[in-house]
């Protein structure tokens, strides 16, 4: 039993250790829920719940998923990735000194010009190892994006739709000309030749094809077909990629 004193009646109040354990129970309830509500909240941005604090890890993963989205909001019922989020994500890896190499899973239906190529040039530039894993598929703009890594690999049944630049994939809020889109077209096809092994002869034959895709001109490439032509440097899936990874890690670590 405990007593607590009322200094303006000059009594005393009682209370049992009871009550105590009565708050405790109300305090810890009350702590449960706030944590469920941050779980659901994280199973709704992230899909995952928040997990425990792991140790430090060497390898960040970063996924690019459904449509690049940039300067304008895209429709809230697809899937999109916002460059706003993966430019800072980026440079905080950057800074991490743990942090030595990142994989970057991509399934992606294009999006944004300007945003997947700003994206694209981020990851070509920062100085930790980066590999690239195409799965489900990497297009339009997100062919930049699989060939920005220092190696890339393709899964089996991935594909990647190379084609010129439509005026449906760049949102800038400015007044696109002709010599605009081909001054466009030549930056994505400069830092694609850059960042892979394809010649500027073979992609464009690729690109300008009409026999891929019935009402526009391009190509579709499935698993090794872009392999066989230099866009990606292997066909494979997530443990070749980690692999590919470790190595590159260890590579610059004993230089």
């Amino acid at each position: 039993m405990r007593y607590y004193q009322d200094d303006i009646n000059s009594s005393y109040i009682e209370f049992s250790k009871k009550d105590d354990k009565n708050k405790i129970e109300l305090k810890s309830e009350s702590e449960n829920d706030d944590k469920e509500n941050d779980d659901i909240q994280d199973i709704k941005k992230m899909g995952v719940p928040n997990m425990p604090q792991q140790t430090k890890k060497e390898i960040q993963c970063i996924t690019i998923i459904g449509e690049i989205e940039g300067h304008y909001i895209g429709n809230p019922q697809k899937k999109a990735t916002k460059y706003e989020h993966i430019i800072p994500m980026l440079y905080s890896i950057e800074e991490n000194e743990d942090i030595k190499g990142v994989l970057i899973i991509l399934n992606t239906v294009g999006g944004d010009v300007e945003a997947g190529l700003a994206m694209a040039e981020l990851i070509n530039s920062i100085s930790k190892k980066v590999v690239t894993l195409v799965l489900g598929g990497s297009h339009s703009i997100g062919v930049p994006l699989a060939t920005a890594g220092d190696y890339s690999f393709i899964a089996p049944t991935a594909t990647m739709v190379v084609h010129p630049i439509r005026t449906n994939g760049l949102v800038i809020g400015v007044n696109e000309t002709f010599e605009y889109f081909k001054k466009m077209q030549e930056r994505i096809t400069q830092f694609i030749i850059r960042t892979s092994n394809i010649e500027r002869s073979e992609l464009e034959k690729i690109m300008h094809s009409k026999e891929d895709l019935v009402s526009d001109v391009g190509s579709v490439l499935i698993g090794k077909e872009a392999v066989e032509c230099g866009l990606i440097n292997e066909v494979g899936g997530l443990k070749e990629a980690m692999k590919k990874l470790r190595e590159l890690i260890k590579e610059d670590t004993d230089k």
